[in-house]
């Protein structure tokens, strides 16, 4: 699936099924919006020191890298919120899986962390995708 594609998932309309690549594009969409909150900062701490310019090789073990990405919206973070959700309705291993394949893992890389072979872990994604969207249609009726 590409990157484009799972932005057209808007919220979904009653009487309209959910169907399996539905549901992985929110999941992929949800990762991306996660990725794009701002970072967590304790409150209340600060810095008097002054800033001050460094070497060339002192610049390259200072600090971390600057992420520079747009916050989301408040659409895309209330769809984050909702397929967070989703995941209450999965086993904690299926969980694992799931925003695994949603933040664009491998499927050696997964079948790897679950010890087992990528087909298998494929039909493993397959059949907690089906659960979330089972439990989505049984939902809107």
């Amino acid at each position: 699936m590409d990157r484009a594609r799972c932005f057209d998932t808007p919220v979904k309309r009653p009487g309209v099924a959910w169907t399996l690549d539905d549901v992985s594009a929110r999941f992929f969409e949800a990762a991306i919006t996660a990725r794009r909150l701002p970072p967590v900062r304790v409150q209340g701490y600060f810095n008097t020191w002054p800033a001050f310019a460094r070497s060339e090789w002192e610049a390259y073990s200072a600090d971390e890298p600057v992420r520079l990405s747009f916050p989301p919206s408040p659409e895309e973070v209330d769809r984050m919120l909702e397929t967070m959700q989703w995941v209450l309705w999965l086993e904690v291993e299926q969980r694992h899986l799931v925003w695994m394949r949603a933040k664009r893992y491998g499927w050696r890389e997964i079948a790897i962390r679950f010890a087992c072979c990528t087909k298998t872990a494929q039909r493993h994604w397959q059949a907690a995708l089906d659960h979330v969207t089972a439990n989505l249609n049984a939902a809107s009726r």
